[in-house]
């Protein structure tokens, strides 16, 4: 061990250990806390880049490749990440946290019902935002049972990312169930904001949530909702097979149809996974670390194992991605916390009316139904208009349906019937098996779209010449 003061930039040795001591490596000494500094200029750059929204791996990243490597830069990574967290707050002034907090106890004065939480740090500088008007809360208790969560859409100037709690409603548009505001994406932020969420919703959790692949989300959805089911987002899966698979020499001449088989064909748990371990057989995939990571969470993501429980229609969370999009033009990276929350409220409004304007349409319009069957007629009188016109279209399906007798024991019956499914842009004929109970009017189709999502042209063809 060495004990050493600084004196006039110069070091003087001040005790000598040998005792347990290690041979001295002058190429780690930029380890050492007194040899790391941010420059000014390394400071202006990290700013510009931060407020443009470049990640902060990525420009350190760069200003490595600028000094040809790691031992030429006089500070470390997490340097760079202490001096940009500093800088965050430091930028706050005048339209961030102190009129931010003005704001939330103004609104809570005029309303018991609006709900504000500010989370700060250890040395009192904002964190993390949540807050929910009242009209967002009631909205929550008929709607809150299916929710998508995605923070990939804004990061605003301060390095805060938009996080909204996103359902559907009876008109299938997508709804705001309130949103945050959070400094970064571990599991600590997590758990403070799915807590914050619970205590505005009044301790109820939702019945289902949809999230992307992300281990944090992952485990803080698992301590804070434990009885909520979780589904990974198909869509982020899917969408990196091309990256996590397009090396293979197999990639191309069907790896990838394959896999999509395995994904959308099988109707059984049994048929997924004979499919999946035959696929990775065949093109000797046993190693790829992404493939066991998706496997080992199969049941999270895979519609086999999930076609038993109601989604709301929701396999992604584009339901999140879209209500981001439409706030676009009234929030972006440069603006300030509390014009965020204006025009935050003023995209809402216009979100609302359009809600309003399709409310309005149900209760003023009727459409005709296409067919005499009573069941139709049954969810014309049900149903809001946008949601019958789905319905309508599993009524015109079962026209071309061409159902076989399977078995038939006593009120027992099972049906095969043939349907033409759309996936992304091609379609193709599935079979499905229908089972009817004639006593009691039950009927369940393989698919499980109509647990899923509320109806199914298999299920509609047994009911169709039935009175209700």
């Amino acid at each position: 061990m060495i004990n050493a003061l600084r004196v006039e930039r110069k070091m003087w040795l001040t005790t000598v250990h040998n005792t347990h001591n290690h041979d001295l490596n002058p190429m780690k000494s930029r380890f050492f806390r007194c040899n790391r500094e941010v420059s000014d200029s390394v400071k202006r750059v990290l700013d510009t880049n931060d407020l443009a929204g470049i990640q902060l791996n990525k420009s350190y990243e760069s200003l490595v490749v600028g000094v040809d490597g790691f031992e030429n830069l006089p500070f470390l990574e997490k340097d760079c990440c202490n001096y940009i967290d500093k800088a965050r707050h430091l930028r706050l002034g005048a339209g961030g946290a102190g009129s931010l907090q003005d704001y939330f106890m103004r609104m809570q004065y005029k309303n018991n019902g609006f709900f504000a939480l500010m989370d700060l740090d250890d040395e009192g500088r904002l964190k993390n935002i949540f807050w929910a008007d009242p009209r967002s809360r009631a909205v929550y208790q008929y709607f809150g049972d299916i929710v998508t969560f995605d923070t990939t859409y804004l990061t605003n100037r301060y390095g805060m990312s938009f996080a909204p709690f996103v359902g559907v409603n009876h008109h299938g548009q997508s709804i705001l169930l309130r949103a945050g505001l959070i400094s970064s994406e571990d599991t600590e932020t997590f758990t403070w904001l799915f807590q914050t969420w619970l205590q505005c919703m009044d301790g109820i959790a939702p019945m289902a949530i949809i999230t992307d692949q992300d281990r944090a989300t992952k485990n803080t959805i698992a301590t804070v909702f434990p009885e909520t089911r979780h589904r990974l987002c198909l869509w982020h899966i899917l969408k990196k097979v091309s990256e996590k698979l397009g090396s293979y020499a197999a990639y191309r001449s069907g790896l990838k149809t394959r896999l999509m088989k395995c994904v959308y064909d099988t109707q059984t748990i049994e048929e997924f996974e004979k499919c999946w371990a035959k696929f990775i057989n065949t093109y000797d995939l046993h190693e790829n670390p992404w493939l066991k990571s998706l496997y080992a969470a199969c049941e999270h993501w895979v519609p086999v194992f999930l076609k038993e429980h109601f989604w709301a229609g929701m396999s992604t969370t584009q339901r999140s991605e879209s209500m981001n999009a439409f706030f676009d033009g009234y929030v972006h990276l440069k603006t300030n916390l509390k014009e965020f929350v204006d025009q935050f409220d003023n995209a809402l409004n216009k979100k609302i009316e359009n809600e309003n304007h399709a409310e309005f349409q149900s209760f003023s319009q009727v459409i005709p139904c296409v067919s005499r069957s009573p069941i139709e007629k049954k969810f014309q009188e049900l149903y809001t208009n946008a949601k019958f016109r789905e319905v309508q279209q599993q009524v015109i399906g079962v026209l071309d349906l061409n159902p076989y007798l399977l078995t038939s024991n006593g009120v027992m019956k099972s049906y095969l019937v043939k349907d033409e499914v759309r996936i992304e842009e091609f379609s193709k004929m599935v079979t499905y098996s229908v089972d009817f109970h004639e006593e009691d009017c039950n009927a369940k189709c393989s698919c499980g779209l109509f647990q899923m999502r509320g109806y199914c042209v298999g299920i509609f063809w047994p009911y169709s010449n039935l009175t209700v």
